[in-house]
Order: structure tokens, then C-alpha cells, then sequence
């Protein structure tokens, strides 16, 4: 049964949680605009995006002078996006597929397979084929460089792309005692995928802005026989990918971890079967699970509200978008996606290939006073930057009626904006 839609069009504190989630966060007036409004018309005009970036981004990863140069410039660039781009949601999403479909720039150093990389997060974050989807970021290079099928040829199968397609893309591992696959389909997907590499570019010093693409070798293709899920025949890799995203269990999987991005840190299972249901019934539509998961009752419901820990990047990101997006300068933006690295968090690089935990794992001694170091650097320091006009209660808080506005009466505006962004009321969305 699909998700229960949410009964009343928007509250203030109802806007106020739908861009703190969807927006990573909003001024007053963003708000207030959206009250009134059925909550299936703002999901739905949430995710009308279109292929739009923001204006004057000062990040060229092409002029880097170095591989790593160039990979802070790419970090640089999508923070600047992340902050002032006109479809946040666009971005929340491609942060929240880049976790998904993991790759890291450990091994992904060419700047050419980077962008082609997050142009295809953004293209398929709301897309209407998850099968698609999942097809085309397993041909980028990003991606066949990082799981190391540019190694898999027949005869000598590199198993690792097979065994991360059904763990972490599509099935997930199963419960204990009922895998959704065994070692045989690693195997066997493995040989399917043989013979798909890329050309040109690469990752050394002087090939990393070289253009790179994708290539498939029929001579280093096992064309044999395989069973692969129950489904046999002479699969190549576009069969694999098709029965793996395709899976009854894909859709459990992926809604789970939507369900996780949006609604809860631990989402309710009744909840993900809902959207898993949306999933099936609509052939992967990530749009359609989308725009139901966000105008339903579940995520608009008491209990999970302020209840996500803002990651690194949100935490930031959400800052500048609450203060009106104060436009900060190229150095301070450096800067700042460097500090998300010192927070656990670097762009393009998670911890492993299952991505980042999120979570607590977001917040200890350390982090915690870094993100306090941030929100002085935004607020109190001599190069804080004015916010476009002083956030009320509603864009700090989510509510204009909360235990932590008293306590911060009387202060001036920048101890009161300090103190809110170090609140726990702002570091929850």
C-alpha cells in the first residue's frame, strides 16, 4: 500500500520542515511562502528541476595546476552549487546519490570522469528509471575505474564491481539467513560485465583533465552461458544491471534509503514497504517515490521532525542558506570544503565504498567544536559576512514557539545568530 499523503495544506512549522529537509534550509520569507500550500504541489514544484547552475561559480577544476588541485577546485565548485544553486533539492539529492553509487577520488583523479560523474547524479536524481539510472553510472568512468571492472576480462574475472552492484547499488546484503544473493551470482555477474573499460584520461600526472570515456572490448567479453538471480542466458552487462535494479528487494533497498535521507536516521519499515510498493508499481520512478515520500504524513509526522543530524556539508550548507546566502569569498569556500573534510566529510570521497554511516557517527568532541569554529567564522569573526536579513525563529529553529528562542532574547544579533547555529535545534533537520 503506498504512503498516506499528508491531510492539511502547509503550517508554518510544515514549510519550515520541508526546506530544512529539502533546501538544507531557508530564510523566513522562502518560508512563509510555501504556507498555505498542498503539500503535493510543494513537493511537486520542489522537484521541477531543470538542468540550471548557480551564476559566477569562481571554481574552474580545469585550471588546476596539479591532480589534487584540480580535485579541490571540483570540491570547491559543488559546495558553491550546494550553497547558491537555484535547485537545492537537485543537490541534496545528487550529495544523497553520491553515497549511494559511491566512487572516491583516491582512484578517480581526471577531472573530465569527475564532472560526467555528478552531471549524471543530477540528471537521474529524480529521474523517472532507476534501472537507467543505474546503467549509465556504472558506464561512467568514475565508476568502472573505481570498482575496477577496467580490470575485468575474460579469463580473469575482477569480481568486485559484481559484488557492489547487488550489496550497496541495488539488493542490499538481505537479513541473516536470507541473503538476497549468493557467490555464485558475484561470480557470474562478474563475468557479464567483462570487457567494459574506458579510453584516454586516466589518473597520472599529466592525463588527469585528458577526456576520458567509456569502451567495450568484445575479445575481453565472456559471451558463455551464466545464471545471474535465478535468470539464465548469455548476459552481457546491460542484462546484469537490468535483473539486479529491476529486483523485487531493489525496491525495498533504495526506498530505504530515501526513507533515510528524508525521514529518519531509522525509518519506520512499515513506511519504506509503502514507497517500495510506489517503486514497484511505477518501474523505478525515482520521481514519483519522491514526490509521494515528500508530501506524505510520514515525513511531515511530529515524531520525525528535527530528528536527522546534519552531516558536515548540510550543516554548512544550511548556514549560508538560512542567513540568505551571504555570498562568502573563494578563499572562505576553500576553506570551508576542507573543514568538512576535518569534520568527516570530504565531497566525493566517502570513508568506503558503502559510503558514510551519517548519524551520531557525524558528531564527537572534535567535530562538534569545528562545526562551532564554523559558525563563528560565519557569524562573529571579522570577515563574517551580513546575513541578507536576520533570520527569525522560524528559519533557525523550525518553529516560532521553542524552548531555545527564551534563552537567547536579548542577545545581540550576532551572539543570538552564533548561539543558533551551534544549537542542537539547528545541527538536527
Amino acid at each position: 500500500m503506498s504512503l498516506t499523503p499528508h491531510p492539511h495544506n502547509l503550517s508554518p512549522a510544515d514549510a519550515a520542515h520541508f526546506l530544512r529537509r529539502t533546501a538544507y534550509g531557508a530564510t523566513d520569507a522562502q518560508i512563509r511562502a510555501l504556507v498555505g500550500q498542498p503539500a503535493r504541489t510543494v513537493a511537486r514544484n520542489a522537484l521541477n528541476f531543470d538542468a540550471r547552475t548557480a551564476p559566477d561559480n569562481p571554481f574552474d577544476p580545469a585550471v588546476g595546476a596539479t591532480p589534487g588541485a584540480m580535485l579541490q577546485l571540483t570540491r570547491a565548485a559543488w559546495l558553491f552549487e550546494l550553497m547558491y544553486g537555484p535547485h537545492p533539492l537537485r543537490e541534496r539529492l545528487a550529495l544523497t546519490w553520491s553515497n549511494h553509487f559511491v566512487i572516491g577520488t583516491d582512484k578517480v583523479k581526471n577531472h573530465p570522469a569527475l564532472a560526467a560523474y555528478l552531471g549524471l547524479l543530477r540528471r537521474h536524481a529524480a529521474g523517472s528509471s532507476f534501472e537507467r539510472f543505474t546503467l549509465e553510472v556504472s558506464q561512467t568512468p568514475a565508476m568502472l575505474r573505481y570498482l575496477d571492472n577496467d580490470r575485468n576480462k575474460k579469463g580473469r574475472p575482477n569480481e568486485n564491481f559484481s559484488r557492489e552492484l547487488m550489496e550497496l547499488f541495488t539488493l542490499g546484503i538481505g537479513e541473516p539467513g536470507k541473503p538476497n544473493y549468493t557467490e555464485q551470482d558475484v561470480r557470474e555477474g562478474a563475468r557479464a560485465l567483462t570487457g567494459w573499460s574506458f579510453e584516454g584520461g586516466g589518473n597520472v600526472k599529466n592525463t588527469y583533465l585528458k577526456p576520458v570515456s567509456a569502451s567495450f572490448n568484445p575479445r575481453q567479453h565472456d559471451d558463455g552461458q551464466k545464471t545471474y538471480l535465478g535468470q539464465t542466458g548469455r548476459l552481457d552487462f546491460g542484462d546484469v544491471i537490468r535483473i539486479a535494479a529491476t529486483h523485487p528487494q531493489t525496491a525495498v533497498f533504495v526506498s530505504r534509503k530515501l526513507h533515510r535521507a528524508f525521514v529518519a536516521d531509522t525509518p519506520d519499515e512499515a513506511a519504506v514497504q509503502g514507497s517500495a510498493e510506489t517503486f514497484r508499481r511505477t518501474g523505478g520512478n525515482l520521481g514519483a517515490v519522491l514526490e509521494e515520500l515528500l508530501s506524505s504524513a510520514a515525513f511531515y509526522a511530529p515524531q520525525h521532525r528535527a530528528s536527522i543530524i546534519r552531516g558536515p556539508v548540510e550543516y554548512m550548507v544550511a548556514a549560508v542558506r538560512t542567513l540568505g546566502q551571504p555570498r562568502l569569498e573563494a578563499r572562505q569556500l576553500l576553506n570551508l570544503s576542507q573543514t568538512a573534510g576535518r569534520m568527516g566529510q570530504i565531497l566525493l570521497q566517502p570513508d568506503t565504498v558503502k559510503g558514510w554511516d551519517g548519524g551520531r557517527e557525524w558528531i564527537n568532541d572534535s567535530t562538534l567544536l569545528t562545526r562551532m569554529q564554523v559558525a563563528a567564522a560565519l557569524t562573529l569573526g571579522g570577515t563574517a559576512p551580513p546575513p541578507g536579513a536576520v533570520p527569525g525563529d522560524l528559519a533557525l529553529f523550525g518553529s516560532e514557539n521553542g524552548p531555545v528562542q527564551a534563552a537567547l532574547n536579548g542577545l545581540n544579533p550576532r551572539q543570538r545568530l552564533y548561539l543558533a547555529l551551534v544549537s542542537p535545534e539547528f545541527q538536527l533537520a
